[in-house]
């Protein structure tokens, strides 16, 4: 009942992730980040302590491969887990338990891996690496809501979408971008538009927590 994707712009050094699901308040369960460092998913019978461990084990020097079968072998409930990682490098991996229910897929590309489960389609996930991939010189918001969307329209999941997030990290220990659509019908139309109102003034915010003299308004 979620489909996600995690990836990296080469051009910026930026990581980002979206996620969306028929449950509450994906945003605060699923996606984890650090800037320079990388980030996991965690999802399916979601466990959220997944994901500092997992930022710990990538900032610790682990690859997302070491820090994926990491995971696996410190999670007695595995079974039960879907979750996936990228490395500072942009090294992608991911891993489904035996109890996570199907349809559920991945797929990876260059700087990115997406994972799904509980899906309309087992189509998802390399539709919304297709999406992503796609334009690699737009900024990083507007490719994550590609791929967000891209899997919506492969099929998404089989019950309504209910919440959605994006959330991305650049240079500072701060979200660069945490937006979030806890609860609407329309998740994903609604993450757009926050997206596309708040990314105008995106260096500003960043701006007056680094550098406030230089900043406008109040």
């Amino acid at each position: 009942m979620t489909f996600s994707l995690i990836g990296r712009c080469a051009r910026t050094g930026q990581f980002g992730a979206v996620a969306t699901t028929s449950g509450l308040c994906i945003g605060a369960r699923v996606p984890f980040l650090a800037a320079g460092i990388g980030g996991v998913l965690t999802q399916h019978r979601t466990d959220p302590r997944l994901g500092p461990r997992g930022v710990a084990l990538l900032r610790s020097g682990c690859t997302a491969q070491e820090t994926v079968a990491a995971l696996e072998a410190s999670t007695p409930d595995h079974g039960w887990r879907q979750f996936a990682a990228i490395d500072r490098a942009g090294r992608t991996a991911h891993f489904h338990g035996a109890r996570v229910k199907p349809a559920h897929n991945h797929a990876h590309g260059a700087d990115c891996v997406a994972i799904g489960n509980i899906l309309a389609s087992d189509r998802v996930p390399q539709a919304m690496v297709d999406a992503f991939l796609a334009h690699p010189e737009a900024p990083l918001g507007d490719r994550l809501i590609d791929a967000l969307k891209a899997g919506e329209a492969a099929g998404g999941e089989g019950r309504p979408l209910v919440s959605a997030v994006l959330l991305m990290v650049a240079e500072e220990s701060f979200p660069y971008a945490d937006l979030r659509i806890d609860r609407d019908p329309e998740p994903i139309a609604a993450l757009e538009a926050l997206w596309r109102d708040y990314a105008p003034n995106i260096d500003e915010y960043v701006l007056r927590a680094v550098d406030p003299d230089r900043a406008r308004g109040g």
